[in-house]
């Protein structure tokens, strides 16, 4: 079982325009709503990647609450994916997406998640240590509500054994990495903000990258966008780049990219061809209008598109 948890779900809302004109009224073509947040798009992620032979089952772990957090239950149930929950008395945030045919760029309305009771922290704690006993791997993913003590991601991480991919930012990640999580995956931005540096070279962005691997981390990976990734590990520094696709919405191929690198590690990859195949399901993503609703077996033909050089 491959573990997706996190404490930031969320209700989202896509909204499709031919065009947005601000101060106008915008009548929407297409409106969508469904589970998402990082884990749940982790989550769903594994689960339509498993369901092309890749990696193990998925099981999601996340805190619920009110009206909108009902819906990311029964959503994620008839979408085939396996969420566990802690009742939460915060009620789930919404989100909405708002997308412009044919435009560059998708605009975000995020709602932070709101902050989580100490007593529903400690259920989570107590949910997560026995979710992860049993997985072969773990991605713990999205940023902490507000209120939750910076250093909780490592009081999560202490005796687990399966390997630990991280995709957080700020002092929460940094916190964790006295775990050694066996990879770490902000994306440029995060790491940037992580070190309040602009990261305006290359050299500035190993010299961070090196910064995370002296705190614990085995391997870093950030992500770039259309660009790809910078990689550091074992001695390397790599560059690798993605397939040309046609995209409609990036949002969610960072957690995509997390979840193919998990089901490859399960499957036997080596880190290298599991960062590949990563990649790989991060650029089938961003063709999707929906976050995290790839088509496993086109997310594992890309792979052989993804390009790998020396940084």
């Amino acid at each position: 079982m491959i573990l997706s948890a996190g404490l930031s779900p969320a209700w989202q809302q896509v909204l499709v325009f031919d065009r947005l004109r601000l101060g106008e009224v915008n009548r929407a073509r297409e409106v969508h709503w469904f589970p998402a947040g990082k884990v749940v798009n982790a989550a769903r992620a594994v689960c339509r990647l498993h369901r092309r032979g890749l990696g193990r089952p998925s099981r999601g772990l996340t805190i619920l609450g009110g009206p909108a957090g009902e819906a990311v239950r029964r959503a994620s149930e008839a979408d085939g994916i396996d969420l566990a929950w802690v009742p939460s008395a915060s009620p789930t945030r919404i989100c909405t997406t708002i997308v412009c045919v044919g435009a560059e760029g998708v605009t975000e309305l995020v709602e932070n998640a709101r902050p989580v009771p100490p007593g529903e922290l400690e259920e989570f704690r107590r949910r997560f240590r026995a979710e992860a006993g049993l997985a072969q791997a773990v991605i713990l993913i999205g940023s902490l509500p507000a209120g939750v003590p910076e250093d909780y991601y490592l009081s999560l991480l202490g005796g687990v054994r399966a390997p630990v991919i991280l995709d957080a930012r700020g002092p929460e990640m940094l916190a964790a990495l006295e775990a050694r999580p066996l990879l770490v995956k902000p994306n440029r931005e995060e790491l940037a903000k992580t070190f309040g540096d602009p990261l305006e070279s290359e050299a500035q962005e190993k010299a961070a990258m090196e910064d995370l691997q002296g705190r614990g981390a085995r391997w870093v990976v950030v992500s770039e966008g259309r660009k790809g990734a910078l990689v550091l590990g074992e001695g390397k520094f790599l560059r690798f780049r993605p397939p040309a696709v046609q995209a409609l919405n990036p949002i969610g191929s960072g957690d995509c990219m997390a979840a193919g690198i998990a089901c490859a590690l399960t499957s036997g990859a080596d880190m290298v061809e599991a960062i590949r195949t990563g990649i790989a399901a991060g650029a089938e993503n961003a063709t999707t209008l929906l976050p995290a609703d790839i088509d496993g077996a086109l997310a594992l033909r890309l792979r052989s598109e993804v390009v790998i050089e020396k940084a």
